[in-house]
């Protein structure tokens, strides 16, 4: 069924059997659709995020991961609140467009591409603006395959006193945290990443404490968080507008396959044998990476042009022709290519992509 690996951030290759699930239409109104699916779906991510699952709760929405995050944006800062945006790339850039979009009041730290978030230049603004309510920040950077050092930042966030908003779109369900332990109030992901879903919908894992507040706050019908999670509630599974039945059941069939393979410790252990896999063979054929060692994600992996005449295109089209699609750069200061280590992927298949390069003209 597959004509090529996806080596993409998401939507990524998953398995046979998440795409079978998808064979059977749902009712969006029976028992067996919200009770069994989704609400099973809901208790599993919160379990996912945190030991403490009696202070969080879930919220499954309709869409990109984008329309979560612009969702918790929209329907967490109020009026008289301001937002302080960590960036150091294209997702990062992207809450700051959300925020001009909802006439937000907020701040942006921009950070090079290249490099992590500062604790040091966050805690140093913190402590001179006190007027910053919450704090949004990405914790891995498909930009680059950067991976921004949460923990710090959430503990110097927390320190302030400021309700912390994390992107986890490409991390959650791939690398190890608890939502908890690290003071985050709200945090966003995707059914197509780590968990290894088909695209469709996003959640978010928010502190109920937190939440309470939302209510009344979004200006936006369908974006709102506080509306979603009150009907999901207060229905027992049942979402407010027709939800993608397919989508959501393939995501259940991919929660049970994590949980099959030992959670998230073990599939972080295999993207990073992925990763290291991809990145010594590269670098063997002379390829180099963008990024450092020290900062950089097992998710998604940006390696420079080998040449100035570097003819992508062709390079692309040669491997997709060889069973394998990869992605081009995002970045503006240097011509790259991007290779995801993430979805139902394994180190075998990176040792036959590495064979696949070193056969391509380029």
């Amino acid at each position: 069924m597959r004509p090529y690996i996806l080596l993409t951030p998401g939507p990524l290759t998953t398995s046979e059997s998440v795409k079978a699930t998808m064979m059977t239409d749902w009712c969006t109104w029976d028992e067996d659709y919200n009770l069994h699916i989704v609400e099973e779906i809901r208790k599993s991510l919160v379990e996912l995020a945190t030991k403490a699952t009696d202070e969080y709760t879930s919220i499954l929405l309709q869409g990109s991961g984008t329309y979560c995050v612009e969702a918790v944006i929209g329907s967490t800062i109020k009026a008289g609140d301001k937002l302080l945006i960590l960036s150091n790339g294209a997702y990062g850039d992207r809450m700051g467009n959300i925020a001009e979009y909802h006439g937000i009041h907020y701040d942006m730290l921009a950070f090079d591409e290249t490099e992590q978030v500062s604790v040091e230049y966050v805690d140093d603004y913190l402590a001179h603006n006190a007027e910053i309510t919450h704090v949004a920040i990405v914790h891995c950077e498909t930009t680059t395959g950067v991976l921004n050092p949460l923990k710090e930042i959430a503990h110097i966030v927390k320190m302030h006193g400021k309700k912390l908003i994390v992107d986890a779109m490409s991390s959650f369900g791939g690398v190890p945290l608890d939502v908890q332990e690290l003071g985050i109030d709200f945090m966003i992901s995707s059914a197509n990443k780590c968990i290894q879903g088909v695209p469709g919908f996003g959640f978010i894992i928010a502190r109920k404490s937190e939440l309470k507040y939302c209510k009344g706050v979004s200006k936006s019908l369908s974006l709102d968080i506080y509306d979603q999670w009150e009907t999901m509630e207060k229905g027992h599974g049942k979402w407010r507008f027709t939800s993608p039945t397919h989508v959501v059941r393939a995501f259940k069939q991919a929660m049970e396959e994590l949980k099959e393979e030992g959670g998230v410790t073990a599939r972080y252990k295999r993207y990073c044998e992925n990763h290291d896999i991809l990145v010594k063979g590269m670098r063997s054929l002379g390829f180099e990476t963008l990024l450092p060692d020290n900062i950089q994600s097992p998710i998604i992996t940006s390696f420079l042009y080998p040449k100035k005449d570097f003819d992508f295109k062709s390079f692309y089209a040669q491997l997709k022709e060889k069973g394998f699609v990869i992605y081009p750069g995002k970045i503006s200061q240097a011509d790259t290519f991007r290779i995801g280590n993430i979805g139902d992927v394994y180190p075998e298949d990176f040792k036959h992509l590495i064979e696949a390069v070193q056969s391509t003209k380029y």
